[in-house]
């Protein structure tokens, strides 16, 4: 049965109506340094009078088990027992660190997700999934827990974002359409662009795709695994430009590693021309590119081996077979993402 997910206008009265369940202990409130200021004032009248409020930095390099040291810590100083419950407010960085830390916390803690972005409303808090990077690795450590409150979710919450934020999301939106939409879907956000974007009605659109998918698979065991396109080249893009201290939004990373696996399955003849060039000429134009060195791409290449959803060795990718059609589990090699990255370095405006 998939999460509950909330939506405005009804989704804080919602939260608060969960919050005041009987047998509720402390409730904390985990928020990072600019959710708390632009975001948690919005929230505040839906959270109980003596609501403990937990901050940790803004920011993907805060996404450390040493963060989730400071939490665990604040929530066993405030008192939250195993009847507490930890609203996670914030972005992709909060509901996936939230979520873990309520997951290990005294083995296990009630949690609510109230994500903030749009990348955390369409992809991030949906799916149970939750973890931190390690090893300079992203998502490296974590766990499938669904939070148990359910998923409450504010469109006006977009209003805080800058512009880059909103464009890392619409990444996510985008990948949904095409590994599970169609042409007509695909040619509609062509037409609309993030200018003309109805929101509330792409969240909904985007939470019922992602929620669909994982609910045949929860454990990404097969399924699932289609989610991850982009993703085998984005994470390992952004993994390595956070190491190098030049972190990128984890959307554009994405939309890059769109872009370079489409590239592939065109070269292995998975993809026609035609839609090759629709799909790479929709993301160049709609999202920024993502410049590093060249002598940088084979370290970035390189960093696909550690790829969570390798087997046996073999890098694992999602390829494109269509617009709205993608296969999971293609191996693909190092030098084949080598050759991409070059691609999209010099291809890519």
């Amino acid at each position: 049965m998939a999460t509950p997910v909330y939506f405005a206008p009804t989704a804080l009265p919602a939260l608060a109506e969960a919050l005041a369940r009987p047998a509720t202990g402390r409730v904390a409130v985990l928020t990072d340094t600019t959710t708390a200021r632009v975001c948690l004032p919005l929230v505040k009248p839906h959270l109980p009078p003596d609501t403990v409020v937990i901050t940790i930095p803004a920011g993907e390099a805060h996404k450390t088990l040493d963060s989730c040291q400071h939490v665990w810590a604040e929530l066993a100083k405030a008192g939250v027992g195993r009847d507490g419950v930890l609203v996670c407010l914030g972005g992709g960085v909060v509901t996936d660190l939230g979520g873990f830390v309520a997951a290990t916390y005294q083995r296990g803690i009630r949690c609510a997700l109230v994500p903030t972005t749009l990348l955390g409303m369409v992809d991030a808090a949906i799916g149970g999934k939750n973890g931190v990077d390690f090893l300079q690795i992203k998502n490296y450590l974590g766990t499938f827990r669904e939070p148990s409150e359910g998923i409450f979710i504010d469109s006006r919450f977009l209003d805080t974002l800058d512009p880059t934020e909103l464009v890392s999301g619409y990444a996510e939106v985008v990948k949904h359409s095409l590994i599970g939409g169609d042409e007509a879907e695909f040619a509609a956000l062509v037409e609309t662009g993030i200018i003309g974007a109805d929101w509330p009605a792409l969240i909904r659109h985007a939470v019922t795709v992602k929620q669909a998918i994982v609910s045949l698979d929860p454990l990404e065991g097969g399924t699932r695994r289609l989610l991850n396109f982009g993703h085998t080249v984005g994470h390992a893009l952004e993994s390595h430009l956070l190491a190098s201290g030049q972190p990128v939004p984890h959307g554009l990373a994405v939309a890059a590693g769109m872009m370079t696996e489409t590239w592939i399955s065109r070269e292995r003849r998975l993809l026609s021309e035609d839609n090759f060039d629709h799909v790479v000429f929709f993301l160049s134009a709609t999202f920024p590119k993502i410049t590093f060195a060249p002598t940088d791409v084979d370290a970035i290449a390189a960093r696909t081996l550690q790829d969570k959803k390798n087997a046996q060795g073999t890098i694992r990718c999602v390829l494109l077979t269509g617009i709205g059609a993608a296969e999971i589990d293609h191996p693909i090699r190092v030098s084949e993402v080598a050759a991409a990255l070059r691609w999209y370095q010099t291809v890519v405006r």
